[in-house]
């Protein structure tokens, strides 16, 4: 056994297996190192063809990554683990989880129409008047709904697809910063991450060209909301991005518009680029329930073929109690205009912080969604010094890829007058350090 890394085995099997098992328990960490392959065979008294084909198992299900003369090393979110946020220190304001306010939520109340006992889900997976409300749901904002489907949420679509697509290796643009869990999700399937840098208009068309360049077969991106930048596409900013995206055809765009109703933006979808490879994927976890693990998508016709075929042999279909319960929400009037309450709570929640911060010199971004950005230099100085003040918010860490540091404020519970002190004390924090050209962004 290799003792100092808890590895063993004797066969290529049995050596994975071992790896495995230390990143679950967590004595291997993300970026830990993993022996050279000769020594490790040395150890083990096998073969170096024997560690090699058990890292390559590795390198393809996600676990590990091989960075040249860097050596092969645990992934940053191996398919064993994910990374997780910090628990919430006792007695702090958590502004760091990007949850809605729960006061804007309607009641679910499970449905009640349909009778138990047998029904063919696999060959009428989606019921009808869902799919009818999504098409209106989606085409009102000019989305093309040729074709739609449901999955288990964003995240849920999105791996099914690129499972399907692409394999260990292959590179995909990824917003920078971005949302955690899609960095996440990509590394642990075994697919390379390329930054593509964002602002308050969302994807920079120049940072997407060079990507292209990079070879990259996919492109993630939300057109408003960006997480945790805040970013939303403009007319202009989206037709510069489809002009981009027209030198690389074959490239499979993923549109994530996951707070769509409560953007506080309207949405310049790629979608309606005249794309060739494209899916346009929605949830209403923020705005009707984060338990309704569901999503609507639009797509290209070879999009659809494969992420349905996938679907049909794993899950099946979504279910239609849950379909039942979405629609109901969907086509209540008293539940639209909650959600066009939250919406309105949201936006001026957002803008009175960020005028605030303003106020105080600060930089901030937010220009749409539940979330402002705060570039620093530090964000330990900055999250621990919000800690002292009753705060708690997000270290910018799990969001980027090579972008600059800065802090991620949630700010869906923040009522316009709490805004007002917790602006007071992000400056106050600042200046407890050397100066704001320290700390502060």
């Amino acid at each position: 056994m290799a003792i100092q890394y808890g590895i063993s085995g004797t066969t290529a099997k049995g050596i994975a297996a071992s790896v495995e098992r230390c990143v679950a328990e967590g004595m291997l960490g993300p970026d830990a190192a993993l022996p050279p392959v000769r020594r490790l065979a040395d150890e083990l008294g096998v073969s170096p063809g024997t560690v090699a084909t058990a890292y390559k198992e590795l390198r393809q299900r996600g676990i590990v990554v091989t960075r040249g003369r860097g050596g092969t090393v645990v992934a940053q979110a191996p398919a064993v683990a994910s990374r997780r946020p910090p628990r919430v220190p006792e007695g702090l304001r958590d502004l760091a989880g990007g949850h809605p306010d729960p006061f804007f939520l309607p009641a679910l109340v499970p449905p009640s129409r349909l009778s138990p006992g047998a029904r063919s889900h696999r060959s009428t997976p989606r019921l009808a008047r869902l799919e009818e409300a999504v098409r209106h749901w989606l085409g009102r904002d000019g989305v093309p709904v040729e074709q739609v489907t449901f999955a288990h949420g964003a995240l849920d679509l999105i791996g099914r697809l690129l499972s399907v697509e692409f394999r260990p290796g292959d590179a995909v643009a990824m917003e920078d910063p971005g949302y955690h869990h899609l960095l996440d999700l990509v590394a642990a399937l075994g697919l390379r991450s390329v930054p593509v840098a964002v602002d308050d208009e969302g994807l920079r068309p120049d940072a997407l060209r060079v990507a292209l360049r990079a070879g990259v077969r996919a492109v993630v991106c939300s057109p408003r909301a960006q997480n945790p930048y805040g970013g939303s596409f403009s007319a202009a900013r989206r037709d510069a991005l489809v002009e981009v995206l027209r030198d690389g055809p074959e490239v499979l765009v993923v549109e994530n518009d996951h707070a769509s109703a409560v953007a506080g933006a309207p949405l310049w979808s790629l979608a309606s680029g005249g794309l060739a490879r494209w899916v346009h994927v929605r949830t209403v976890s923020k705005f009707l329930g984060t338990d309704l693990r569901w999503a609507a998508a639009a797509c290209d016709r070879t999009t659809l073929a494969r992420h349905d075929g996938r679907l049909l042999l794993t899950s099946g279909w979504v279910s239609h109690l849950l379909q039942e319960t979405v629609h109901g929400l969907m086509t209540d009037d008293g539940t639209r205009a909650l959600v066009t309450r939250a919406q309105e709570a949201y936006e001026l929640r957002r803008e009175t912080l960020r005028e605030e911060l303003g106020d105080r010199g600060i930089t901030s971004h937010g220009a749409s969604g539940l979330n402002v950005w705060v570039p620093v230099r530090d964000e330990s100085a900055v999250v621990n010094g919000l800690r002292s003040y009753g705060w708690w918010v997000a270290a910018g860490a799990r969001f980027r890829l090579s972008s600059e540091p800065g802090v991620r404020i949630s700010v869906a519970e923040l009522e316009p007058a709490d805004a007002v002190r917790l602006a007071s004390d992000f400056a106050a924090v600042l200046g407890e350090g050397e100066s704001e050209a320290t700390y502060g962004g």
